[in-house]
């Protein structure tokens, strides 16, 4: 599964996914400061599941009729460690979460998708 992380995703997280063999592109790395409708229009290019902090992304696909062709994984955690984005996701993965034209949003108490 290719992977682009916002640039608000926390380094410690992407270092994390990349050492477990997830191809990832960062946009703090690549581009940073691109606007949240260029990181959906990338994201169809690379064929990437968005992986973000930022609630843009769901105004932007349900009020605004952005689609990417493939999920926008959000992260609504409040406080947290580092890499813990990271060890949910790969948790919720090897446990068969579904990836297909989905905005899943991630919690402390559950995880939620809606379908695009």
């Amino acid at each position: 599964m290719k992977l682009l992380a916002d640039e608000n995703f926390p380094k410690q997280s992407v270092i994390k996914l990349r050492e477990e063999g997830f191809e990832l592109e960062y946009i703090l790395e690549s581009n940073p400061g691109i606007s949240d409708e260029d990181i959906i229009k990338k994201s169809n290019k690379l064929n990437s599941v968005i992986i973000t902090l930022d609630s843009d992304c769901g105004e932007l696909i349900f009020k605004y009729g952005f689609k990417p062709k493939h999920d926008v994984i959000f992260f609504r955690l409040g406080s947290f460690l580092p890499e813990q984005p990271a060890e949910i996701l790969i948790d919720l993965l090897k446990s068969g979460l579904a990836t297909k034209s989905r905005l899943t949003v991630i919690d402390t108490e559950s995880v939620r998708q809606r379908k695009y």
